[in-house]
C-alpha cells in the first residue's frame, strides 16, 4: 500500500451541533464514489452515524473514519476523512481526532454564523496547530446571511478568513456559488444530485460584489505570502490565479489565513468544491512539521520523527472500539511502515504488542491491508494493552509521541446491577467503555457498595446507560445525576504531623511525617516549574536524613491517596502544594506501609487546619433567545446563581453568555423551552471550578 504522501489528505469535519457536519460527510462519500446513494441524517440513514443511538437522535456521538478517493485535474488523491460530533458532551471525540489530523474543515450554519461550540472546536484546532478551511453551510435556509456569517468568523474567532467563494442568492433562491479565484459562477445540477457542475459567467447583479471580494482576496493573500506581496506592490496585473492559489496554500498551511467556502450540503450545492479546496490548500503529511516526542528512557530528551516511510515506525493510538472479533485500535502512522503480523512496542508501559491485522476503514465497514505507510490512518487488530493517547513504535527505536489532554468529568451518578449475573458483567462492561472513552470514569465505593460513573454531561451519561442496557444487555438501576465537586484549601497549615504507630507483639509499625500545605493554582505551579499531578504538588524538603530516602515515595503515595479520596466529603482535593518538611523513623519498625499511613494522616490533618473549601464546577452557558423573552431568561439565570458576562444582538435575537454552577442546570433545556415557547436554544461547556458559598457547602456535605 505504498502511497505517494503528497497525494494524501487527512482531514476532519468539525463544527457546532446541527451545523450539518454529517450531511457534508455523507455528500463527500457520495461524490467520491464510496456510497452509491446519499444517506440522510434526518431519516436515520447516515453512513457515518452508524450507531443505533446516533440514528435515533440524529446526532453524532462518536467520530467515524473513512478513506475515499478523489480525482482533481486527472490526478488521483486519497482522502482520510473523520466526521466528529458537535455536542459538547462528546468533545473528547473532537479532541482526539484533531490530534491526528493534518487539516480540518470547520462547518458553520449560514444563519447562525459562529456559535458557542464552533469557538470550542476552533480553540482545540488552534491548540494542535491544525490548518483549516471554513464552509458556510445551509445557505438554502430561511434567514441565511452570508455577510453576517463571514463577518462572525473574523470577529468571534479572531480568524483571518479569506472568502474564495460567494453565494448566488440565499434561502429558497440559493442557486450556486461564485468562484473568486477563477471568477466564474458554478451551478450544480438537480438531475444527478448535484454531480454535474456547470461553469458560466458571473450574474451582472453580483459582479460588483465579486470584484470587491476578489480584490480583497488578492490583498489578503499578499499579506501572508512574500512573493505575492512583491508582485502586488510592483505590478498587480501580473498576478495570476496560480499565484493566488500558491499564496493561499502557503498561508493556510502556516495557519495565517483560512479560505472560506459556502454552499448547502442538503441541496447538494458546493460539496465537491470542499474536496478541491482540501487538495489545493490543506497540507499533505509531508508538509506538516516533524512529529514531536520524547525518549522513553529520559523524558527530558526531546525527539522527532519525519513523515517518511523509510524512518523507524511510530504511530499514535487515538481511538479504541470494542468489537466481537477483537478490539479495533485506530492509529495514525507518523513515520515508517507497518506490516501485518509485526511485533511493536508500547514504550509507555514497556509491553510488546502484535499487530495481527490492518484495515482501511469505511465507517463500520473494513478493507484488509497487508501494510501501511507513514501519513495514513488505519485500524489494527491485536493490540491488548494500548489505549487512546498511547504510542506504538519500532522496538529498536523507541519514542513516546506527544499525548493528548482529556478533560475531567463534571457529572456523576450511581449505578447498580439488578441481578448477580448483571453484577459479574458490569465490571467488564465498564472497563470496556473506559478503554473506548477516556472522558468516562467509573469507580466502586467500598463503603456504600455503589458503583459511580462519571462523564461530561447528562447526555453523555444517558448514552452510556443505554449502551449498558441495550447494547450489552446488562440490567442496571441508575440514580439521579450528581455534580462532581472538588475540595481545596484556602489557607496554609504549617508543620502538621502524621504519626502512625502500632505495636501488637513482635515487630511493630512506625511512620512519622510532618507536612506543610498551602494553596497553589496550576498556573502558579507551571510558573514555579513545579510538577502538578492530579491537582497536587508534592515537594521533598527533607534534610539531614531524618526520613530515609526509600520511604519518601511511600509518604507521597499516602498523600496522593488521601487527596484522591477527599477530606470533607469524599471529593478529590486539588490545587494543593504539599511540602514534606520533617519526620522520624524506627530502625526496626519502620516500613513503606507505615509511612504511607503517616503521609495520609498528616495530609488529612493539615487540610482540616488549612480552611478547607468545596469547589463546584461552573459552566459556560450560551443562550440564544428572541428578544421578547430576555427578561424571563435573564431572571431565571439569576435565580440559578448565574451571571450574564456578555450579550449581543443578532437581528431580533439576543445571544447571552453566562457563567452558571452546574448543580443549578439539571433539566435546564426543558425549562428554557417552556419559558420561551420553544424558541430559545442553549449550549454549555465546562469552564472552571469555584469555591462554593458556605451555606450551600454545608447542604452538600450533609447529603
Amino acid at each position: 500500500m505504498a502511497t505517494d504522501l503528497t497525494k494524501v489528505r487527512n482531514i476532519g469535519i468539525c463544527a457546532h451541533i446541527d451545523a450539518g457536519k454529517t450531511t457534508v460527510s455523507e455528500r463527500i462519500l457520495f461524490y467520491t464514489g464510496r456510497n452509491y446513494k446519499i444517506g440522510e441524517v434526518h431519516e436515520g440513514m447516515a453512513t457515518m452515524d452508524f450507531l443505533q443511538e446516533e440514528q435515533e437522535r440524529g446526532i453524532t456521538i462518536q467520530s467515524a473514519a473513512t478513506t475515499c478517493p478523489w480525482e482533481k485535474d486527472d490526478v488521483k488523491y486519497k482522502i482520510n476523512l473523520i466526521d466528529t460530533p458537535g455536542h459538547v458532551d462528546f468533545t473528547i471525540e473532537v479532541e482526539r481526532s484533531l490530534r491526528v489530523l493534518d487539516g480540518a474543515c470547520a462547518v458553520f450554519d449560514g444563519k447562525e454564523g459562529v456559535e458557542a461550540q464552533s469557538e470550542t472546536v476552533w480553540r482545540q484546532a488552534d491548540r494542535y496547530g491544525v490548518p483549516r478551511l471554513c464552509f458556510i453551510n445551509k445557505m438554502d435556509k430561511m434567514g441565511a446571511d452570508w455577510d453576517y456569517s463571514f463577518a462572525s468568523i473574523r470577529s468571534r474567532l479572531g480568524a483571518n478568513g479569506i472568502a474564495i467563494q460567494l453565494p448566488i442568492g440565499k434561502g429558497n433562491d440559493f442557486a450556486g456559488v461564485i468562484d473568486l479565484v477563477e471568477m466564474k459562477a458554478i451551478r450544480f445540477s438537480t438531475e444527478d444530485q448535484g454531480g454535474t457542475l456547470t461553469y458560466e459567467e458571473i450574474p451582472a447583479d453580483l459582479m460588483e460584489k465579486a470584484e470587491y471580494y476578489r480584490a480583497e482576496l488578492i490583498e489578503k493573500v499578499s499579506e501572508v505570502d512574500d512573493d505575492m506581496m512583491e508582485l502586488f506592490l510592483t505590478d498587480p496585473s501580473k498576478i495570476t490565479n496560480e499565484h493566488i492559489k500558491a499564496g493561499l496554500r502557503k498561508g493556510t498551511i502556516a495557519i495565517k489565513c483560512f479560505p472560506v467556502l459556502c454552499g448547502a450540503a442538503l441541496k447538494n450545492i458546493g460539496v465537491q468544491k470542499i474536496l478541491d479546496a482540501a487538495i489545493d490548500y490543506l497540507p499533505n503529511p509531508t508538509e506538516r512539521p516533524d512529529t514531536k516526542g520524547v525518549n522513553p528512557d529520559d523524558v527530558n530528551q526531546a525527539m522527532t520523527r519525519p513523515h517518511d516511510p523509510t524512518a523507524p515506525f511510530s504511530a499514535l493510538v487515538f481511538k479504541v472500539v470494542s468489537d466481537t472479533h477483537g478490539d479495533l485500535t485506530y492509529i495514525r502512522v507518523y513515520s515508517g511502515k507497518l506490516d501485518k503480523g509485526t511485533r511493536v512496542l508500547n514504550p509507555g508501559n514497556g509491553k510488546r504488542e502484535n499487530v495481527s491485522r490492518i484495515f482501511e476503514m469505511h465507517a463500520n465497514n473494513r478493507n484488509a491491508l497487508e501494510e501501511v505507510d507513514a501519513g495514513n490512518i488505519v485500524a489494527v487488530v491485536g493490540l491488548k494493552n494500548s489505549y487512546t493517547g498511547d504510542t506504538i513504535c519500532d522496538p529498536e527505536n523507541p519514542i513516546i509521541l506527544e499525548r493528548m489532554t482529556f478533560p475531567e468529568p463534571v457529572i456523576s451518578m450511581a449505578i447498580e446491577p439488578i441481578t448477580a449475573d448483571d453484577k459479574k458483567k458490569l465490571g467488564d462492561a465498564l472497563t470496556t467503555i473506559r478503554r473506548e472513552d477516556p472522558s468516562f470514569r467509573s469507580n466502586y465505593n467500598e463503603e456504600t457498595g455503589e458503583t459511580i460513573i462519571a462523564g461530561m454531561g447528562e447526555l453523555h451519561l444517558e448514552i452510556i446507560k443505554n449502551k449498558l442496557t441495550r447494547d450489552m444487555k446488562i440490567g442496571v438501576n441508575v440514580g439521579k445525576p450528581r455534580v462532581s465537586y472538588r475540595e481545596t484549601i484556602t489557607g496554609q497549615a504549617n508543620e502538621v504531623r502524621g504519626l502512625f504507630k502500632k505495636q501488637s507483639g513482635g515487630r511493630g509499625q512506625f511512620g512519622d511525617a510532618v507536612v506543610t500545605v498551602m494553596p497553589i493554582t496550576p498556573e502558579e505551579a507551571e510558573a514555579a516549574e513545579l510538577k502538578m499531578k492530579d491537582g497536587v504538588v508534592f515537594e521533598d524538603k527533607i534534610s539531614g536524613g531524618v526520613v530515609p530516602r526509600e520511604f519518601i515515595p511511600s509518604i507521597e503515595y499516602g498523600v496522593r491517596q488521601a487527596a484522591a479520596s477527599g477530606v470533607l466529603g469524599g471529593y478529590p482535593v486539588i490545587n494543593v502544594r504539599v511540602q514534606l518538611v520533617f519526620g522520624s523513623y524506627h530502625d526496626v519498625d519502620s516500613s513503606q506501609v507505615a509511612f504511607e499511613q503517616a503521609g495520609m494522616l498528616a495530609f488529612r490533618e493539615a487540610v482540616m487546619k488549612a480552611k478547607p473549601a468545596l469547589l463546584e464546577p461552573i459552566m459556560k452557558l450560551v443562550v440564544t433567545t428572541p428578544d421578547e423573552f430576555f427578561g424571563n431568561v435573564s431572571g431565571d439565570i439569576a435565580s440559578r446563581r448565574g451571571q450574564i458576562t456578555d450579550q449581543e444582538m443578532r437581528g431580533n435575537a439576543r445571544l447571552l453568555t453566562c457563567e452558571v454552577p452546574l448543580s443549578e442546570l439539571f433539566g435546564y433545556t426543558t425549562a428554557l423551552r417552556s419559558m420561551t415557547q420553544g424558541r430559545a436554544t442553549s449550549s454549555m461547556e465546562p469552564l472552571t471550578y469555584r469555591v462554593m458559598p458556605e451555606k450551600l457547602k454545608e447542604a452538600v456535605l450533609k447529603k
